[in-house]
């Protein structure tokens, strides 16, 4: 058998296989209230056959929504509406899990069938904040630059998401620091123009990530994992390097991060990226190599072969399916017929198999 299909351990948790369904935003919630949608969407994930659903981006505060019609944790209203769906996701054999999320100056934006870029004034836009006032790009909306204060409030807001979620029935939550977002502004020299004890030097840089990591882990239970999602690189010069993503590995591991998911590029516009199968794939093997710690590969996985070669190659111990996961909610259940693994089916869908 494959071994994309051996259990994976993690801490009191053993995923049934080594697909994860990546977090990918539905932009669909109001007020940050998920819905039948999203109980049908990761749902059906789940019964076609991964070991976890991962739960979009979801705002630990309502500044840190990406577009208004992002899912959130910051409230009770919206922890009532996730419980049906993780515990829907859970009674079909795959573990629950969410991406926490604070989107920093990439907020406040239209979504993408709507035209995607800032929102317009008479779009009810909101002020958005960074560790710098920094702008993502030409023509979006200045950022306030966080001070103290602010810090503090999105490590406490990260913490109080946390403790929802756990609540909500999530048993895996995966802290969102790339694809330019909040916690990946503070990474990157290009967006963190900081001269205070969060910007500058590397260990200043990713200050505010290891605090939002502590305090996860104060309300977070030991016997649940926490992953992390980062970009390995900004495919800029002068930016966030792979070289510093192992440093930080190295750095989370201890904090308590039990598996770091490696993606790339999202902090600036205008990038070359060298698109092709599997094209982080490396990223992931090298963290995994050089930090010691347990990574996830994701990027245009596709193929059922491709995705056993990575975990067979060792280059990482999960591979997370997202966009071939919207085409095709059964492609555990395809790359297990595949490889000739087994992959027990609900019975009300086993005479298909």
């Amino acid at each position: 058998m494959s071994k994309l299909f051996d259990p994976l351990p993690q801490r009191d948790l053993t995923l049934r296989n080594r697909i994860a369904v990546a977090p990918m935003c539905q932009y669909s919630a109001r007020d940050g209230v998920p819905d039948h949608w999203h109980l049908v969407h990761l749902g059906s994930r789940a019964v076609g056959g991964a070991a976890a659903v991962l739960a979009e981006a979801t705002a630990v505060s309502a500044a840190g929504r990406i577009s208004p019609q992002d899912t959130g944790l910051w409230n009770d209203a919206q922890l009532a509406a996730w419980q049906p769906i993780a515990a829907f996701v859970a009674a079909h054999g795959a573990v629950p899990g969410v991406q926490l999320a604070h989107a920093g100056r990439k907020a406040s934006t239209r979504r993408p069938w709507e035209g995607s870029g800032p929102l317009e004034a008479s779009q009810d836009p909101w002020t958005t904040v960074a560790p710098s006032a920094v702008p993502f790009d030409d023509g979006w909306h200045v950022p306030q630059a966080l001070d103290a204060a602010g810090i503090r409030q999105v490590v406490a807001d990260f913490r109080a998401a946390a403790r929802r979620a756990l609540e909500a029935g999530f048993q895996l939550v995966e802290l969102h620091g790339a694809h330019g977002y909040l916690l990946h502004q503070f990474l990157s020299p290009l967006s963190n123009r900081r001269d205070d004890a969060y910007g500058g030097s590397f260990d200043n840089r990713t200050r505010l990530l290891r605090e939002v990591v502590a305090a996860v882990r104060e309300v977070w239970p030991e016997r649940l994992p926490l992953w992390l999602r980062i970009s390995a690189t900004d495919w800029a010069e002068g930016g966030w390097t792979v070289e510093e993503s192992v440093a930080l590995a190295r750095q989370v591991r201890p904090l308590g991060v039990d598996l770091v998911d490696v993606s790339s590029g999202g902090l600036v516009p205008h990038v070359k990226i060298p698109l092709g199968p599997g094209y982080q794939v490396p990223f992931a093997a090298q963290v995994r190599r050089e930090a010691g710690v347990a990574t996830g590969a994701v990027g245009l996985i596709t193929e059922p072969r491709q995705a056993a070669g990575i975990v067979e190659r060792s280059e990482a111990d999960v591979v997370l399916v997202a966009r071939e996961s919207l085409r095709d909610p059964y492609f555990p259940r395809r790359a297990a017929q595949a490889l000739g693994a087994h992959l027990d089916a609900p019975v009300q869908y086993q005479r298909a198999w």
